[in-house]
């Protein structure tokens, strides 16, 4: 049914109203639409979230899912590996063994997949184990192609860690200027942003990160910026 209960319906609405904003470009008036991140703990919930989704009117919206390698790579000796598959990935892709990705070049077969289900309107909603099979179909990395699939969609899903952390923000080019943030479980927020700030190194690191700072100040080596870094050693060991 039409909506009945806001702005859009009445024939009035106004970029305040409906949190769509102008922005010029090239001289003329173009409308900025804010993309909604929906934040979850897990990537099980992300899940369940999608698979609700599909039971709403809005199932057809453009989405995707950002997840780490363990969840979408799909290159056998890389997705069988332990856990270095983000550095095996990288050094695919720069080439430093003289081997490429096959998955990672056929990444726009998946955007062009559903670009396709769209236009004949016959989009669904989808979740990860859903972009995974299919990226195995058409030999795509489902890795990249989510990550390409963020340009267009309305609703990005992804955990915490992706819009708290500014490092994981950086490197997936996520920008939260203007858009829309949606935390499940907010409760759970505390202990994530803790964790994205926090990191664990041992006694023995200390002392070898000690003994090379030592030696970049003993050569006067950038002095000035490791004898700070070798204060903070010394006093935390």
């Amino acid at each position: 049914d039409p909506c009945t209960e806001c702005c859009c319906d009445s024939g009035k609405e106004t970029a305040k109203d409906t949190g769509i904003k102008k922005k010029k470009e090239n001289g003329e008036q173009q409308l900025f639409v804010p993309k909604i991140f929906f934040g979850t703990r897990t990537h099980k919930q992300i899940s369940q979230i999608t698979r609700e989704l599909k039971r709403t009117a809005y199932s057809t919206v453009s989405m995707t899912i950002l997840s780490s390698r363990d969840y979408t790579c799909i290159h056998p000796t890389v997705s069988s590996s332990g856990s270095n598959r983000n550095e095996m990935c990288v050094e695919l892709l720069e080439g430093k063994h003289g081997k490429s990705c096959l998955y990672y070049h056929g990444a726009h077969k998946l955007g062009e997949h559903h670009a396709l289900q769209s236009a004949h309107r016959v989009y669904q909603a989808w979740d990860i184990e859903d972009l995974v099979s299919l990226g195995k179909k058409l030999r795509a990395c489902p890795y990249f192609a989510a990550r390409e699939l963020m340009v267009g969609a309305d609703i990005v899903f992804c955990p915490y860690n992706y819009l708290l952390d500014p490092q994981i923000r950086e490197s997936m080019d996520i920008n939260l200027k203007d858009q829309v943030v949606i935390l499940d479980e907010a409760h759970n927020i505390e202990d994530c942003a803790r964790e994205s700030v926090s990191y664990s190194v041992t006694e023995s690191q200390l002392r070898t990160a000690r003994e090379e700072l030592d030696f970049m100040v003993n050569n006067n080596i950038r002095q000035k910026d490791h004898e700070p870094l070798r204060a903070v050693c010394c006093s935390l060991t």
